[in-house]
């Protein structure tokens, strides 16, 4: 079994063909089908398969996931033993949109310029996304506002409870029960599915039996809050995210007397038995740069 082969399996999971893998190791597409034809034959069983023309893992391209990850990372290891200590190469992060724009720019600067080294590759989703991105390899951390969570395939740091708030435009109603009651049909503007505050608040509205908003979707934070400012209807967000056009009365928070449930911030790695020393890195700069930001007051009447 050679390393090369093992590398190009990796790339296919990550990237999800082996047209983008040949793209990215710089071979052939015969190539690449020849190292996976290679790898099937000494586990003697297929690693993919096609489903309506969309590549898969079957069962065995799935329990060979971690092995490999173990065996390229003791291969990394051993090929850095004379600079394992050096930070360098190439570290992805995927974080939320919310985090990326509230608490992440600051700390990737302070790491691009401690570690000059590192090329960092930033990509936002949704959480579940993100740790989708994180357990099959395409990513080396992810960050997460997220509900209470418990990972055993991963380390796993929480970085506080995020306040989530609900905000209306500074013209309009002060507290969210004149939505309830509106004739309107108020908009509810938030951000794509798998949101993990937008499921939270509409678990929340379906529980209550509350079925009098209309759901605008966007595509990012800062069209949700823009629409907001308008007076199209309310939205529900990371205070983080709102607190400087709360405090220049752009937006206002509104008073409720729902029960929320927390959600809060996280910081996920793969247990791997050798962490690049780029991840030890950004971990640490993450974990000592978070720190408590302020909070909104009066926010449960």
């Amino acid at each position: 079994m050679e390393i090369r082969h093992l590398i190009t399996f990796q790339t296919i999971v990550e990237i999800g063909s082996y047209t983008g893998a040949a793209s990215k190791l710089g071979y052939t597409q015969s190539t690449i089908t020849s190292h996976i034809q290679a790898l099937e034959q000494e586990i003697d069983g297929e690693l993919f398969t096609y489903v309506k023309r969309n590549l898969q893992l079957t069962r065995l391209g799935r329990e060979l996931i971690p092995l490999a990850e173990d065996l390229l990372s003791t291969h990394a290891q051993i090929q850095n033993m004379q600079s394992a200590h050096e930070v360098k190469g190439t570290l992805r992060v995927a974080a939320p949109e919310s985090l990326t724009i509230s608490k992440l720019s600051p700390i990737i600067r302070e790491y691009s310029l401690k570690y000059p080294q590192v090329k960092l590759i930033l990509t936002n989703g949704t959480c579940g996304q993100n740790q989708t991105d994180l357990l099959s390899g395409r990513v080396d951390v992810a960050l997460m506002v997220y509900p209470e969570i418990n990972l055993e395939k991963c380390i796993h740091y929480s970085l506080g409870e995020e306040k989530i708030v609900l905000v209306g435009s500074n013209d309009g109603p002060d507290h969210f029960d004149e939505y309830k009651k509106s004739s309107t049909s108020p908009f509810f503007i938030t951000n794509e599915e798998g949101c993990s505050y937008r499921t939270m608040f509409e678990r929340h509205l379906l529980k209550h039996n509350i079925h009098d908003f209309q759901t605008m979707e966007l595509c990012s934070i800062e069209a949700i809050k823009q629409t907001v400012m308008s007076g199209l209807g309310f939205a529900v967000l990371p205070y983080i995210t709102v607190e400087n056009e709360v405090k220049n009365g752009k937006l206002k928070i509104l008073s409720h007397s729902e029960q929320l449930d927390p959600i809060y911030s996280h910081m996920l790695i793969k247990k791997k038995k050798w962490l690049q020393p780029s991840v030890e890195a950004f971990a640490e700069l993450v974990l000592h740069s978070m720190s408590e930001f302020d909070l909104p007051t009066a926010v449960k009447h």
